[in-house]
């Protein structure tokens, strides 16, 4: 009934506010937008913090033998190094890589992922994402935030971007 559903956390190298901006926030959206509108994903519920991510999706049917995490950590790594650049941030320096297959680095290596394999874990879950950025003390309240899909599921903000877990069970 849970199957494939995933909990994924991305984080930022050496844990640096490299999100800070609203606008690394938005490629991070136009990322997990495009997943969703590929048919790649069901995105139940995400947080984008100023250092890491949390995202909770599960692949669709054609999608489940690929990588689809390693896709959105390259795009994402990609746009994030774009911006960087076009903005002339000295703050590139900070993720030069030391690995010889790559120039930059944006994401720390082996981001966890973890199966959610019942409704009272993926609750869990959810929760904790969205009290993430009031625990923060980046907002008072989960729906306040806006880079997060509490809003969706407190205030019934509705969105094209995520799905209710129920729907999909």
């Amino acid at each position: 009934m849970y199957q494939g559903i995933e909990f994924f956390t991305a984080t930022c190298l050496n844990w640096q506010p490299l999100l800070q901006s609203d606008s690394h926030k938005q490629i991070i959206i136009d990322s997990l937008n495009f997943l969703v509108n590929d048919k790649r994903i069901w995105l139940y519920g995400y947080v984008i913090m100023p250092n890491h991510i949390h995202v909770i999706w599960c692949k669709q049917p054609e999608w489940l033998n690929k990588n689809v995490q390693q896709h959105f950590s390259k795009f994402t790594a990609q746009h994030l190094k774009f911006s960087l650049i076009n903005n002339n941030s000295a703050d590139l320096e900070n993720y030069k890589s030391t690995q010889s297959d790559r120039e930059y680095q944006f994401w720390e290596r082996r981001p966890h992922k973890a199966a959610l394999y019942n409704r009272k874990v993926l609750e869990e879950k959810l929760d904790y994402i969205h009290n993430n950025p009031v625990k923060a003390g980046l907002c008072n309240l989960p729906e306040d935030y806006l880079y997060s899909s509490a809003r969706y599921y407190i205030l019934n903000d509705g969105n094209d971007l995520v799905k209710h877990y129920m729907e999909h069970i």
